[in-house]
């Protein structure tokens, strides 16, 4: 029996429960990309034309690429504007836990029309895996004045909105009562908690956080606009601490900050009150809709 009221069970054609991804990669292809196609919202299948039973354009080419191989239990989730895009426009990825839970591994959904910041690549060129393996700090200074979060490439589509009611209900119809997740970011974290999401680990830092951005604390006195992601007044917005923390604010690594949520119950945790609304907190649920895992394979 599901959380949410009025939810059906996941069964396969022959009746068969679905409880898990695993299960799912199982099906016959046809028969999974009808599955995995749930999670794709309207306003994304129709921004982009494609049919959401053929997953196909109307020139007949193929935008969407289901990766949820028999055996394992992962599934990915790729949508281009063009079959030949660098960049998805929506990007999904999945897994089963140990715990009878479902992780939200990664999550990007993106505009394809929008300007590229090449923040995801370092200064030599290379793939930086989100800041890990060096930053391009000229890239990140030209996102940060265009508005975007760290590690966004590019604006959104304000779609999260839409997605994640359908991903809740996928994972309720499993019979599947928690979500786990890693936010990349602070922005992130606080992200999630609009959605309902608590802390499994990292409440105390995201109240240290909020306490230490704070006129008189630590975190408010190295705004001294000693490099551009510290400017005086950045401790006001969700966007402006997250660019400080991603410049190494904090002195230690932005890490073990897990979060979950129960399927059909909001936490209640706000732990940036009083923030000044800008952007994505304004109602622009899409500026940055990313959520990571990152130790992803």
């Amino acid at each position: 029996m599901g959380r949410i009221p009025g939810n059906k069970r996941l069964t396969d054609a022959a009746g068969n429960p679905l409880g898990s991804l695993s299960l799912v990669n199982r099906l016959e292809e046809s028969e999974k990309e009808s599955v995995y196609s749930r999670l794709l919202p309207e306003r994304l299948l129709s921004l982009l034309s494609i049919d959401g039973k053929t997953l196909l354009d109307p020139r007949g080419e193929r935008l969407v690429n289901i990766i949820a191989p028999s055996g394992l239990s992962f599934a990915r989730i790729e949508v281009r504007d063009t079959p030949k895009a660098r960049d998805t426009t929506f990007f999904l990825e999945l897994a089963d836990t140990g715990y009878n839970q479902i992780e939200l591994s990664f999550c990007i959904i993106s505009d394809p029309a929008a300007p590229r910041f090449d923040v995801d690549i370092n200064e030599n060129g290379e793939c930086n895996w989100f800041a890990s393996a060096g930053r391009n700090r000229m890239e990140e200074l030209r996102a940060m004045k265009s508005g975007l979060f760290p590690n966004q490439t590019s604006k959104g589509l304000r779609l999260f909105s839409d997605f994640f009611p359908l991903f809740e209900r996928f994972v309720d119809s499993m019979g599947i009562e928690m979500i786990t997740a890693e936010p990349l970011t602070y922005d992130n974290a606080i992200r999630y908690e609009k959605y309902g999401f608590d802390y499994l680990c990292g409440r105390r830092l995201m109240l240290r956080i909020d306490r230490e951005f704070r006129p008189g604390g630590s975190y408010f006195r190295k705004l001294d606009g000693s490099t551009p992601f510290r400017m005086p007044g950045m401790e006001k917005t969700v966007r402006g601490r997250s660019w400080a923390i991603h410049d190494g604010i904090l002195e230690e690594p932005w890490d073990d900050v897990r979060i979950y949520k129960i399927v059909g119950v909001d936490a209640g945790i706000n732990s940036f009150p009083d923030r000044v609304l800008e952007g994505v907190d304004a109602g622009s649920a899409g500026l940055r809709e990313i959520l990571t895992q990152k130790n992803r394979p």
